[in-house]
């Protein structure tokens, strides 16, 4: 009972990683690998549920390895993505106008900036600096913005596409 309880699981962690990183691609817009990891996904998925489901051992552990299988995979699936997947990050700061200190230690970092002066109805004149980076280098970024602005409004926004411009 054991080696079909591992076989599920192992299976389960199989397709649910192709799944989760095939959903990635396609929202990527990397479409010519999808088909190919769609097939791999329900033919291993097929595999799994046909032997989860014609086993005549009587047990909660074939549930219990089918769902453990499906929530491995899907961790697995995610560190894939964020690891093959180069995704770009836009990271908006709103803060006081002309804060010279974080525009000025962002440029010196190395990062390309769009500085726009924003209005309000409010007597506090902003500005709102955009940032694109890669993700693997948003946390840092986000780190650097929140000890030299602590009171910086920060959105990071997932960029699908950059044409031309500059990303650290």
């Amino acid at each position: 009972m054991l080696f079909v309880c591992l076989e599920i699981f192992l299976a389960r962690i199989v397709d649910v990683s192709i799944s989760t990183f095939r959903m990635m691609i396609m929202v990527k817009k990397k479409s010519i690998l999808t088909p190919i990891l769609a097939f791999m996904e329900v033919f291993v998925w097929f595999i799994a549920a046909r032997k989860a489901l014609n086993t005549n051992i009587d047990s909660i552990l074939i549930p219990i390895s089918y769902s453990l299988g499906y929530a491995t995979g899907t961790y697995i699936g995610g560190f894939l993505s964020r690891k093959f997947i180069r995704n770009v990050n836009s990271i908006e700061v709103t803060t006081k106008r002309n804060n010279t200190k974080l525009i000025n230690a962002l440029r010196r970092e190395g990062y390309a900036l769009s500085i726009i002066a924003l209005k309000n109805n409010y007597r506090d004149k902003l500005d709102l600096i955009i940032v694109d980076v890669k993700s693997k280098n948003t946390q840092e970024t986000v780190k650097l913005i929140k000890e030299l602005d602590p009171k910086a409004f920060i959105v990071v926004k997932d960029t699908r596409v950059v044409h031309n411009g500059y990303i650290r």
